[in-house]
């Protein structure tokens, strides 16, 4: 047999190389349809695997829907007390936050904090596979709609979409259970299926949930791996659209024509949104993996104690602003791209601190939602020192930059907003406002949730392994008793 010369091009199959041109390589041969046809045809076991893993997405989606619903209530009983007594949020808030942090430290550590670092840690190839339960399981999963619910309760400043990344994932991964043995869906396809539909039902933006799985969970999807992925989202996203409409998250921006006179503020609104989100980041890493200073040693000797503490501070900055500061922002978001409202730049670093000190206290909460509060606040700020008419584009450019600054994401951040808002008109505005906050937050602070995933990581490796189950040892039988006149055998 002839061999190639060796600069012909070769192409790999299985170990075997062959030339590219080679008759026996499948690129020169069409697929045969009826021989497809028979082969997904001839296992039932593999259409049921498909509809287990489809039903999970659907699941998935209404434990999101669930969770949204939930907390959209909490807060307005929240508001309800804010607005009949409202010294009582002094008393209110600090109890609730202590409790929900009692309520964690005590049986869920894991649903801990925003669930997006959690995820990344149960994907990181380091963590045994038996301690994945730590980060991503049913249990969590209820225990994360619960506590945040709770949080929400206490107006606490949070948001659920970085929570329900952990949900979503929480209820996919539970399918791994009822698979055939030889199924092509794995525990990481199940979990980042799982993470890119809580984004999409959450947000009600299924591209936004391609790009995060793509971005921020997997770095790349696998063939096999894409279609689960893609499914999730879809089935996740049609229970979402289902109870809520198929209605963008802020409305439709009534943006101008963009011309030359949007440079130099959209230039500002995404430096000054790159270096706060920046320093938002670097503060919440030092914050959550322990830093060696005095608050911190304070807050791990006594965690439930700094909960209250932080609640208290909560509750007095959200009764100077007026409740703005309480919850997610999303409101205050809503009025100000309607142009009926304005987060004062005092506001804007106040709902900063607020963010960091609920996510520094531990409490299950997200800070998606917060972020992009934050974000509308600068733009709308610089929007006052230039052009009114220029105010929802650069809210807009605003929370694209901070949300891209904090989680480094630029591209889920821009797609996140363009969705959330409809703002197809600005997608070249809000990528390059996103593209330069994200560089300028490089050289501030590492990558938020890559930092903090790695903080859980290296936590569950050094943790004691769980006991393992007493193995029950067979009693000797009894020895026969020695004859008459001989002494038993000494042993």
């Amino acid at each position: 047999m002839r061999l190639p010369p060796p600069h012909a091009p070769r192409a790999d199959i299985g170990w075997v190389r062959i030339p590219a041109q080679s008759p026996f390589s499948p690129m020169n041969h069409e697929p045969d349809f009826f021989e497809n046809l028979r082969s997904e045809l001839s296992s039932w076991r593999l259409w049921l695997d498909r509809a287990i893993v489809l039903g999970y997405a659907v699941l998935a989606g209404l434990f999101v829907v669930g969770f949204t619903i939930a907390a959209d209530w909490a807060f307005g009983l929240f508001q309800a007390i804010h607005g009949s007594h409202a010294w009582l949020i002094l008393l209110w808030t600090p109890a609730l936050t202590a409790g929900i942090v009692w309520i964690t430290r005590r049986w869920f550590p894991g649903a801990a904090g925003s669930g997006i670092p959690q995820i990344k840690a149960a994907l990181d190839p380091a963590l045994p596979p038996e301690r994945r339960g730590r980060f991503a399981s049913l249990r969590l999963t209820l225990a994360k709609v619960g506590l945040g619910v709770a949080g929400f309760a206490g107006g606490l400043s949070i948001g659920r979409e970085g929570p329900s990344v952990q949900v979503a994932a929480g209820v996919m991964q539970h399918a791994k259970r009822w698979l055939s043995p030889n199924s092509t869906v794995d525990m990481r396809a199940l979990l980042i299926a799982g993470g890119a539909a809580g984004i999409a039902a959450a947000f009600n933006a299924p591209l936004a949930g391609v790009v995060f799985a793509i971005e921020e969970l997997a770095g790349r999807l696998e063939a096999r791996a894409s279609g689960v992925i893609i499914t999730a989202i879809v089935l996740a996203g049609l229970v979402a659209v289902s109870a809520f409409g198929n209605l963008s998250y802020f409305g439709v921006i009534r943006v101008p024509r963009l011309g030359w006179d949007i440079l130099a503020p959209g230039l500002l609104v995404a430096l000054l949104a790159g270096v706060a989100g920046g320093l938002f980041a670097r503060l919440m890493i030092a914050s959550l993996t322990g830093a060696p200073e005095r608050l911190n040693r304070w807050r791990a000797r006594w965690p439930v104690r700094f909960a209250a503490a932080g609640g208290l501070l909560i509750a007095v900055i959200g009764l100077v602003t007026g409740g703005v500061t309480f919850g997610a922002g999303s409101e205050a978001v809503k009025q100000m791209l309607a142009g009926h409202d304005e987060l004062t730049p005092i506001y804007t670093l106040l709902k900063f601190i607020a963010t960091w000190v609920t996510a520094w206290c531990g409490v299950p909460g997200g800070i998606f939602a917060p972020s992009l509060s934050i974000g509308a606040g600068i733009g709308d700020g610089v929007a006052h020192l230039f052009s009114a008419d220029l105010g929802p584009a650069l809210i807009a450019m605003g929370m694209a930059g901070f949300l891209a600054a904090v989680t480094q994401a630029p591209l889920t951040a821009f797609i996140i907003v363009m969705e959330m808002v409809d703002g197809h008109s600005m997608v070249l505005s809000l990528m390059a406002s996103a593209m330069l906050a994200s560089l300028v937050s490089r050289m501030i602070s590492r990558p938020l949730y890559e930092a903090l995933a790695e903080h859980m990581v290296a936590n569950a490796i050094a943790a004691p392994a769980p006991p393992a189950p007493p193995v029950a040892v067979p009693e000797a039988p009894p020895a026969d008793p020695p004859p008459a006149g001989e002494s038993a055998p000494v042993r």
